[in-house]
């Protein structure tokens, strides 16, 4: 609705006034309890352009949209333009514009999401668009821990809502599969004195590997590893490699399927270093003078783009660091005709922003990258922090999470607050069964709903046209959910642009609020008032419509029986 509105704005300021004010100019946001449905302070902005005082400029937008001809339902659906739409419009001072919806508005958006049911809410905003996230991309040595996995609902979620407004995401994972980790890797399933990673999975995956079978190894394949069979010499690397197979398959791709995370594919580190493109990209960025040599070593010149300084792409040994095959993943992601490229990394990888989007812009791709960073979490139980993993050596891995709290759980409360922000995540809220806990109380007013449309489930109660002339008695709680539910569409297109994931959970504790209100006041089957019950199951369908797809795109069952 606010991109409706905002529409018919413009199009008054050009009728009053003469010009062509910018539509990206004029904001719409949902005013204070009391002063409308939807405001806007345009006229503010236009005092110095028409020369007139806030006021004054007010009115005049105010009159020419309410002197508009009454329209037809489908205008009054895609554009409002008249007193049918709005039940008044009010100039506040110091040139506020309000509006307040009409009772015809209100029911059409019931009849609207009805009809259009789970499609509610879809748009062609993204033009069909191409956009690459890459997320979670642990390193593939361990367990997935909650620090990297806060970042699997973020992008799946968000994923979800590109494809809604007519986007066509990509979900990839990032294997850094070609660095020193893998040797210490190696090390670890070794058991000698480099290594580094515990945790019970490193003897899980030694019995997994070949080099490890009963014909190698005459001594126990679940025990540290303390010496190699007699004239034989093991690749440390090489180890490392086959156990970064195994962690793949068994532990990581495991826990994202636990999660309810689906990756289009895993990207290999390794295999980018051997097609090439690591030193194609190294030599484009020499060409064109973006690279120098200091110390034997090959340095990018980021201070150019604002970073504290330059950074090392070839080692003086001759090694590629990180960084140097990071700026050739993104150049191939880009080559694979993607429009924009979206990664959520960790808090710990905040000083790569800067260095990696220079390198972009030094390739000719400015502005083609956005990095979403995400806070740590901490897990509390019994209001204390929960530090070790048994499986995984130091840290909560996922799988500890979900096992306790539950997937539901899990996804809600981490989609539940801005990803810059720290977060706590209660286990003892999260297990609780009470409206207390978030995803449950959301989750109840769903099952609550679909209670509800079972037992209506009569010959009398026909969920047919709406009688026009039940919602003359609109009741306020009524009218208070059914304004809920009309935000639906403005949310999830807002979110495709700001990636502002975390007002999905916060719009569906809302959404819940208003419905409990409205049952708890509102009666909505009564058989001596059909006509009434019949209005208020429509409401109530377009409440459970819009909640489950909520829910859907937050990767949250919607159950009907709780």
């Amino acid at each position: 609705m606010k991109h409706q509105i905002r529409e018919q704005i413009h199009r008054a300021i050009q009728s009053a006034f003469g010009i062509d004010f910018g539509l990206e100019k004029i904001r719409v946001d949902y005013p204070p309890e009391g002063k409308g449905d939807f405001a806007t302070n345009v006229a503010l902005l236009l005092t110095k352009e028409v020369g007139k005082i806030p006021m004054e400029v007010a009115e005049k937008i105010k009159n020419i949209i309410q002197s508009s001809a009454f329209p037809s339902r489908q205008q009054v659906a895609e554009i409002p333009q008249s007193q049918a739409f709005f039940e008044k419009i009010e100039v506040a001072k110091p040139g506020f514009i309000n509006f307040y919806l009409s009772k015809e508005a209100l029911q059409l958006e019931v009849e609207k999401i009805n009809e259009e049911k789970n499609n509610f809410g879809n748009s062609k905003i993204g033009q069909g668009k191409k956009i690459h996230l890459d997320f979670v991309s642990a390193n593939p040595t361990g367990p997935v821990h909650i620090g990297n996995a806060r970042g699997g609902p973020l992008g799946d979620t968000l994923a979800k809502v590109l494809e809604k407004v007519g986007y066509k995401p990509y979900r990839e994972y990032y294997v850094n599969d070609a660095g020193n980790q893998i040797e210490i890797l190696g090390h670890s399933i070794l058991g000698d004195e480099k290594s580094q990673y515990n945790g019970n999975y490193i003897s899980e995956v030694r019995k997994k590997l070949k080099v490890y079978s009963e014909k190698v190894r005459p001594f126990p394949s679940d025990s540290p590893a303390v010496g190699i069979p007699q004239g034989r010499t093991l690749n440390v690397r090489k180890i490392g490699e086959e156990a970064v197979g195994v962690i793949m398959k068994e532990i990581i791709k495991s826990s994202m399927e636990k999660f309810g995370i689906r990756f289009d594919n895993y990207f290999s580190e390794k295999k980018l270093q051997e097609s090439g493109k690591v030193d194609e990209v190294i030599n484009i960025l020499k060409e064109k003078g973006f690279l120098y040599e200091k110390e034997g070593a090959l340095w990018f010149k980021s201070t150019k783009f604002g970073d504290d300084k330059d950074r090392v792409v070839v080692k003086s040994n001759g090694e590629k660091t990180y960084f140097g095959s990071d700026i050739a993943y993104h150049k191939e992601k880009l080559d694979r005709g993607f429009d924009k490229l979206i990664d959520i990394w960790g808090a710990d990888h905040h000083g790569e922003v800067k260095r990696t989007k220079g390198a972009l812009e030094a390739l000719g791709y400015k502005d083609k990258l956005d990095v979403i960073l995400t806070q740590f979490v901490r897990v509390l139980k019994g209001g204390k922090e929960v530090k070790m993993s048994k499986r995984a050596g130091t840290y909560v891995s996922i799988d500890d999470l979900i096992d306790e709290a539950g997937c539901d759980a899990t996804r809600f409360f981490f989609l539940m607050y801005s990803p810059d922000t720290h977060m706590n995540f209660d286990m003892d809220l999260a297990r609780e069964k009470s409206e207390k806990n978030p995803v449950y109380y959301v989750q109840y007013a769903h099952a609550r709903i679909c209670s509800i449309l079972r037992k209506a489930e009569n010959p009398k109660l026909s969920l047919g046209d709406i009688p026009r002339l039940s919602l003359e008695k609109l009741h306020l709680k009524e009218r208070a959910l059914i304004f809920e539910l009309s935000k639906f569409p403005d949310l999830v297109e807002e979110i495709s642009q700001n990636y502002a994931v975390h007002h999905l959970p916060q719009y569906a504790i809302g959404l819940a609020d208003k419905f409990h209100s409205f049952y708890d006041e509102c009666r909505v089957i009564d058989e001596n008032n059909l006509e009434l019950t019949v209005a208020r199951l429509e409401t109530v369908k377009a409440a459970q419509i819009v909640l489950a797809e909520v829910l859907r795109l937050m990767g949250i069952s919607a159950p009907e029986k709780m």
